[in-house]
């Protein structure tokens, strides 16, 4: 089986970046030059796959025009002779095959995994959640592609996180069955230190069985009306295996502030065309 289509949830009202989030997209954000939605995009092409279903929400036009054809603005980079830029904004429109759908209302992220039902159809797919960045040298997606090929079920990618800091994530319990790779024998939502199976977390990237739709209709809503993906995944749990992969990569949670700003200092330092002044910067605000 072969992963080819790729959810990405994208409906939230991202109140933790408010005010910011009042009139731009959180995915639109930018990291250093580019929003941060389309880290995870150029992650799923580096990774392979084929077709990007969006989840939108209302406000998220953004989303869509920064992936779509702009005839005006390419024209004025003719025009100015700006090949560079031209080619970086033609490639990304022509980068990979977009399709979107609309969550009407916030209703949790299995419900917004959900309405990508009639997109993906009856074939496994992969999940980004664009909070979390992830720098490495094989894409993350790339890792868990290649895991699946010798586990063909739903796998989690997992962090280990200080057992302080459980109660912000999923957490599995587990049993190592090979280098990085688990076994999920169960997931608790948030637990506090003392009652955390583990510290292997639940990260933003996933690669789903179809199933998991019929799993997350049979879900029921938990607190504030919301239908949660953990909820949904312990259903399916019931009838096929999961599966969760330690991946290779340092991670930014971008959805927190003190994240985002981590995440833009860490890949300002990677760029060759900034880093050096941006080390002095820093040298000179330290002192």
């Amino acid at each position: 089986m072969k992963i080819r289509k790729a959810v990405f949830p994208a409906a939230g009202f991202g109140t933790r970046f408010l005010p910011a989030t009042k009139a731009i997209p959180k995915e639109m954000l930018p990291l250093i030059d580019k929003p941060l939605i389309q880290y995870s995009v150029e992650e799923a092409k580096k990774s392979g796959l084929e077709e990007v279903i969006i989840i939108t929400g209302m406000g998220k036009t953004a989303i869509e025009d920064h992936f779509d054809v702009s005839f005006e603005l390419e024209m004025l980079l003719k025009e100015r002779n700006k090949t560079d830029m031209l080619k970086m904004i033609e490639e990304l429109s022509n980068f990979i095959h977009f399709s979107y759908t609309r969550q009407k209302k916030p209703m949790g992220l299995g419900h917004a995994i959900h309405c990508a039902k009639n997109l993906v159809g009856m074939e496994p797919f992969a999940v980004f959640l664009s909070d979390d960045v992830i720098d490495s040298r094989i894409p993350v997606m790339k890792q868990m592609v290649d895991v699946f090929h010798r586990y063909p079920y739903t796998i989690l990618a997992v962090q280990r996180v200080p057992k302080k800091e459980v109660h912000h994530y999923g957490i599995i319990e587990a049993r190592k069955i090979a280098p990085r790779v688990y076994e999920v024998l169960d997931m608790v939502e948030k637990p506090h230190p003392s009652n955390a199976p583990s510290n292997l977390a639940i990260i933003g990237r996933y690669i789903l069985m179809p199933e998991i739709f019929k799993a997350l209709e049979e879900t029921k809503p938990g607190r504030g009306g919301e239908i949660q993906l953990t909820d949904g995944l312990k259903v399916l749990s019931r009838k096929q295996p999961i599966y969760a992969y330690e991946f290779e990569g340092e991670r930014f949670d971008a959805g927190d502030k003190l994240g985002f700003i981590k995440a833009n200092v860490s890949f300002a330092l990677k760029r060759p065309d900034i880093n050096k002044s941006f080390k002095k910067f820093l040298k000179e605000i330290s002192h």
